[in-house]
């Protein structure tokens, strides 16, 4: 489980370190910074899967992606006393996430290349560092892996061993070392970064392949727009929860009863039967928010459990009655997966929060830059970036 989670100079998040539960609640106003902390979090998840510089590129590069404000902010500009300004950079631009977990945890620092001549490709940022360490927070003496520029080193008792010289600065280490037994830590790293899962907004509009029935493969986990969705719900009705899966539906919709059926072209097709119906309604019929929440119920009931699940806004295009029967789910998973759910709705919020599993975060802004609501220097989590 990942407890701390750590981020600095992404867009408003200027330094953030936010502890987790086994079930993290974050809202906030619109504008406090919530989607840039889902949009780091999924950042920190490239660089196991090899895109980060490519995603990092797709959201505008590293210079529209940098904190924009002044690199200190001192009492007086919070005051009111002086006007907000910056002055001559002390510091290197450096774009930092990391997360501490039970076992280990990792940073990445990421910059822009010295100039060179010979590249076209100046605005593509580098990997400067990245760790591997044991214990709650960064520290030399549990640093495990380090990466600096091309160059990886691994500890061997009180002493580093050089491992790799010539990685590409544009890659992460996770993505390039790929050996369980050379680099035991970073194989590591890898496989638990890879178990996480996010959703974000299913589209069901009329147009949308959900709405389609689809030719059916066995689907343990539900694709990140929803469009394998009557495949993974019945995956979940032959090797899953089939049980929770009929309980979530009915506790939603009370008296109905989800099934799929094969169409003459061997595509599967949901067929919702509810009281009163002489015929189940197919997706095709179903309502946007009903089909949001059978989303839903197939990403939380997965047979494959991932390390970490996150959820943007999944209260989108739902009735608040179905809010609370929402956040049961929510619950019931967070027992045994990590459920990190980004919300303003005010109902859904309560609801989870009713549950000692909860972590409530509630985010503002101060000049430009996201804070967590009450947090004080006691309520941080230790955290050290390696280049301080």
């Amino acid at each position: 489980m990942i407890h701390t989670l750590a981020i600095a100079n992404y867009r408003s998040l200027r330094d953030i370190v936010m502890p987790l539960g086994r079930m993290t609640v974050v809202t906030g106003a619109n504008g406090s910074g919530k989607s840039n902390l889902y949009k780091a979090l999924r950042l920190l998840a490239e660089s196991a899967s090899g895109r980060i510089i490519n995603a990092m590129a797709e959201d505008g590069g590293l210079e529209s992606s940098i904190w924009a404000g002044p690199e200190r902010i001192s009492r007086a500009m919070r005051r009111g006393a002086v006007p907000v300004q910056g002055g001559p950079r002390q510091d290197v631009v450096r774009l930092k996430m990391g997360f501490a977990a039970d076992e280990f945890g990792y940073c990445a620092s990421l910059g822009l290349p010295p100039p060179a001549a010979s590249s076209k490709f100046q605005l593509d940022p580098e990997i400067k560092r990245e760790c591997i360490w044991a214990g709650p927070f960064y520290r030399p003496a549990s640093c495990l892996v380090d990466r600096s520029g091309p160059l990886v080193k691994v500890r061997q008792g009180r002493q580093w061993d050089v491992r790799f010289q010539n990685l590409n600065t544009f890659e992460s280490m996770l993505a390039e070392i790929a050996d369980p037994v050379a680099v035991p830590e970073i194989f590591a790293v890898r496989q638990f970064i890879r178990r996480w899962r996010f959703y974000d907004n299913f589209r069901t509009d009329r147009e949308s392949r959900i709405r389609v029935p689809q030719i059916g493969t066995r689907s343990p986990v539900l694709d990140h727009e929803g469009h394998n969705l009557a495949a993974a719900l019945q995956t979940i009705l032959e090797i899953g929860d089939s049980q929770a899966l009929h309980d979530a539906v009915d506790d939603a919709f009370p008296g109905s009863r989800l099934g799929v059926q094969v169409d003459s072209g061997s595509r599967f097709v949901l067929a919702l039967q509810q009281p009163g119906l002489l015929r189940p309604l197919t997706q095709a019929e179903l309502s946007d928010g009903t089909l949001r929440y059978l989303c839903l119920i197939a990403a939380l009931l997965t047979p494959r459990p991932p390390a970490l699940l996150v959820f943007n806004e999944p209260e989108t295009s739902l009735h608040p009655d179905l809010l609370p029967a929402l956040a049961r789910l929510f619950i019931k998973v967070a027992q045994e997966t990590q459920v990190w759910v980004i919300s303003h709705s005010a109902r859904l919020v309560a609801a989870l929060r009713e549950t000692d599993m909860c972590q409530y975060i509630a985010l503002e802004k101060d000049l430009g830059e996201t804070c967590i609501a009450g947090q004080g220097l006691l309520d941080k989590p230790a955290w050290h970036w390696p280049d301080e």
